[in-house]
């Protein structure tokens, strides 16, 4: 599949470029997640260009997190986004905390207030925004816009010993209250927060906002990218006056926004996520159907897979919602080249050979994976009685259906032909067991005189071993679970059917004797991945994404 255009690199390559602002310099770039929350795909798309972009240019992407607001963040996330980072195959030169420029940002913002830019002011958030103006109005000064620089100072310095109570006061820029740029109405830089901070302890009461703290993190750390989703372009103008006012630094970082990831049938919003993980709707935030990057990780999903499903979309500047297909294509190319092969049968339904010998167990060689002669063979055990799907046998078959039913006959893979002679029921009618006959000519499934349309999977009763399939498909229903014009939440959204659990399937012996997050194909089932919670003992294995079905599709078109 061809990728997209990068309008990134065209940027960096003029950028460093003989007569370009950054040429002569190493490209910097970074990845700066807050640690309120999990990381989750849209996230991967920024690693992706941030780390990719430092790579293919000879530069260098520092990991830094954005701590700044200490009462939603933990050393728990941060644990797991730099698991996450490393996961995806990407290498930080630096770790870094925007705790750790407190004291430097602190000074800057005691260098604002001795130049006249920057006052305390005494307003709450609720005056603060209706002072703001509007679109088409603007603001109205502050009653403590013109305190002096003097009084400013001792404010804020008592600001930061703790003299003053959450919310009482805050630190704001002095830009302009008419500006038609709403980020420009004199923002707030500083707010007083008396809870302590994962990193820095009780160290500090006062906390930097974002949009001061980030551009002077990015000057102090030599960033020249700053790469950002779109939702920052409006900020641009106050990430440059921060930099600007607080400087000079070389070289000056320059901010640039892209599109941010949005995907159908996904929601990635920390905010809700966490709201699901908290009700109990998933069970945690590694749950294979979030879309938190631990969550793909025990899905099943690849580094590669994501990877490229993030260079397939591109980057660009225009808002677009991919199609969750695509992120399954991506997951099925790489899989089909390195997942193994194996038999599993998820609903079981006893197959009996009536002609075959009892006792007997013979063995037969199926290839690893055909997609790659150089994985080798395995060995498959074959007895009297077997396991098949339960929807590989219908008493009354319906048209085009070329499986087992009464008379007709199938290639059981890699060993037999097999031809239905009889069944039997329960007293409620429920088929129990399937009789057949096999033909001894037949062995490796082939006949050069004679074809069959139909080839299923199936286990050998003999050494078959019991385990615990889950079957999971996308979270929501509907394509934008977000959209609430309908006047539903999204809890009204999620789809019944995103976890199906097969608690008495049984699968080939190898596939039980893996390890955990252990790929394969399990033949006409899809592609799967041990769980975490796979023991040997008792196997389990996560639906990563099912193979394309034409049965399936054939069945919703009638």
């Amino acid at each position: 599949m061809e990728t997209n255009n990068n309008f990134i690199h065209d940027i960096v390559e003029n950028d460093i470029k003989k007569g370009g602002k950054y040429y002569g310099k190493t490209v910097c770039t970074r990845f700066p997640p807050e640690p309120n929350g999990y990381l989750h795909i849209g996230h991967a798309k920024a690693i992706c260009v941030d780390f990719g972009t430092a790579e293919k240019y000879g530069g260098y992407c520092n990991l830094r997190f954005d701590d700044t607001n200490p009462s939603k963040e933990d050393t728990e996330y941060v644990d797991a986004i730099m698991n996450d980072v490393r996961w995806l195959g990407y290498h930080w030169k630096n770790v870094l905390y925007a705790s750790d420029y407190f004291p430097r940002m602190y000074e800057c913002a005691e260098k604002l207030i001795g130049d006249g830019l920057a006052y305390v002011c005494d307003l709450s958030a609720d005056e603060i925004r209706d002072y703001r103006g509007t679109l088409t109005e603007p603001g109205i000064n502050s009653p403590y816009r013109d305190r002096s620089p003097e009084e400013n100072l001792d404010l804020f310095r008592r600001m930061r010993d703790g003299e003053f109570p959450d919310g009482s006061k805050v630190l704001r820029a002095k830009i302009d209250m008419s500006s038609p740029n709403i980020n420009m109405r004199d923002p707030v830089i500083y707010r007083i927060v008396h809870t302590s901070h994962h990193h820095t302890g009780d160290a500090w009461c006062i906390y930097p906002m974002y949009d001061f703290a980030h551009p002077l993190e990015d000057a102090f750390e030599g960033v020249t990218h700053s790469l950002c989703d779109l939702g920052f372009k409006d900020h641009r103008p106050l990430y440059d006056w921060v930099v600007e006012k607080c400087g000079p630094f070389d070289p000056v970082p320059c901010q640039n926004e892209f599109a941010r990831l949005n995907i159908t049938y996904t929601m990635m919003s920390k905010r809700y996520l966490r709201k699901m993980v908290e009700s109990g709707i998933v069970n945690g935030w590694d749950d294979p159907r979030m879309p938190t990057l631990c969550g793909l990780r025990r899905r099943g999903y690849t580094p590669a897979s994501i990877r490229n499903f993030i260079d397939t979309v591109g980057v660009s500047t225009s808002y677009s919602v991919v199609d969750y297909g695509l992120l399954e294509y991506c997951i099925r190319e790489d899989l089909n080249k390195i997942a193994p092969r194996g038999m599993a049968v998820l609903d079981p339904l006893k197959l009996v050979i009536d002609n075959y010998e009892e006792g007997c167990v013979e063995e037969f060689d199926a290839e690893v994976n055909p997609e790659n002669p150089d994985m080798g063979m395995r060995k498959v055990s074959f007895s009297r009685e077997l396991y098949i799907e339960r929807s590989d046998f219908m008493i009354e078959p319906v048209k085009g259906y070329f499986r087992l039913f009464p008379g007709n006959e199938v290639r059981l893979k890699y060993a037999y032909y097999v031809k239905v002679t009889s069944y039997e029921t329960d007293a409620d009618g429920n088929v129990t067991v399937v009789h057949c006959t096999y033909d001894p000519a037949s062995r490796g499934g082939w006949l050069p005189d004679r074809k069959v349309k139909g080839t299923i999977h199936w286990v050998s009763a003999h050494d078959a071993v019991p385990a615990e399939v889950r079957l999971y498909d996308q979270l929501f229903s509907e394509p934008d679970p977000m959209d609430d014009s309908d006047g539903r939440d999204f809890t009204e959204k999620l789809n019944p059917n995103s976890l199906l659990v097969c608690k008495n399937a049984v699968v080939e012996p190898y596939l039980a004797n893996c390890d955990k997050n252990a790929h394969f194909q399990f033949l006409r089932n899809g592609f799967f991945s041990s769980d975490d919670d796979h023991t040997k003992e008792k196997p389990v294995f996560n639906r990563t994404v099912s193979l394309k079905d034409s049965w399936k599709k054939q069945v919703a078109k009638s």
